[in-house]
């Protein structure tokens, strides 16, 4: 642990004297460690996103960590492992099949996570799927109209939100389809919210919760829906983004910007 945390102060260090870097300063951490909740938004294939929410980690001390990655059964392998093999318990847990990014990227966090306990938000695929065909209320179930999934959505954010699908799958869809690529991500958000309010329940003040920046958004996303169905809890969100917003970033409480990651183009192979 001690090497790690050497390892994370020079990493630190680097990313800080980079263009574009915003440290956080302790205001801010301040107001992150008073909230109930504290969401760290995340480019997912960014590993400077990863050493940046490893190290509020450090500051916050949370009480539990929910992870957008992690399904309740892979968390309770988590919280049942020593966590002194965290690559072994990678295995284990089957994140090279899971689709996400390499864990090495993700290594830094659950270091950083040392023995707290983590919950696991993700929901089967199969789930996802029925979304966009049923529609997000419908497989939610009971408690849909708790984080506002039996109304459908303002004309114009259903707009915003479905050309944002439309950009995210490389304009490759038909737009047609991005109401259904809607339903599954509010989906999704009202499942990763009622597993951060079950985990405040559960463990107390503050969860922090890792996931993307779409959930993190403030407007409709996870915040939007805990405000709802829990409207006296203290939110803190804070998004790692990979270029200034003109203005400032209303999406978010607290923004840090990093240089974007090197990845090839992700819509190349429809460029063709």
């Amino acid at each position: 642990m001690r090497h790690f945390r050497h390892m994370l102060t020079v990493c630190l260090a680097v990313l800080a004297a980079g263009p574009g870097v915003a440290e956080v300063d302790a205001d801010a951490v301040a107001r992150m460690r008073a909230a109930d909740i504290v969401i760290l938004g995340e480019v997912h294939d960014n590993a400077a996103h990863h050493i940046g929410q490893a190290e509020l980690i450090a500051r916050i001390a949370p009480k539990a960590i929910a992870f957008e990655m992690l399904s309740p059964e892979q968390a309770t392998q988590v919280n049942a492992d020593s966590r002194g093999d965290l690559t072994a318990l990678a295995r284990q847990i089957g994140w090279a099949e899971s689709g996400w990014p390499d864990f090495a990227l993700y290594l830094p966090v659950f270091e950083a996570a040392g023995q707290t306990p983590v919950v696991g938000a993700a929901l089967p695929r199969d789930k996802v799927r029925a979304a966009f065909e049923r529609g997000a209320a419908a497989v939610f179930g009971a408690g849909a109209g708790r984080f506002g999934l039996d109304a459908p959505l303002l004309q114009a954010e259903h707009e915003a939100r479905a050309a944002l699908q439309f950009e995210a799958h490389c304009a490759a869809m038909p737009m047609e389809m991005m109401g259904g690529m809607v339903e599954a991500q509010r989906l999704r958000d009202a499942a990763f919210s009622a597993a951060t309010l079950d985990a405040l329940a559960t463990y107390g003040a503050p969860v922090v919760v890792i996931t993307g920046n779409g959930h993190a958004r403030k407007d409709w996303a996870m915040p939007a829906l805990i405000a709802r169905a829990a409207a006296q809890t203290r939110v803190h969100v804070t998004g790692f983004v990979e270029a200034p917003a003109e203005g400032g970033d209303p999406r978010y409480d607290t923004t840090i910007v990093t240089a974007p990651a090197d990845r090839p183009d992700p819509c190349a192979a429809f460029n063709k």
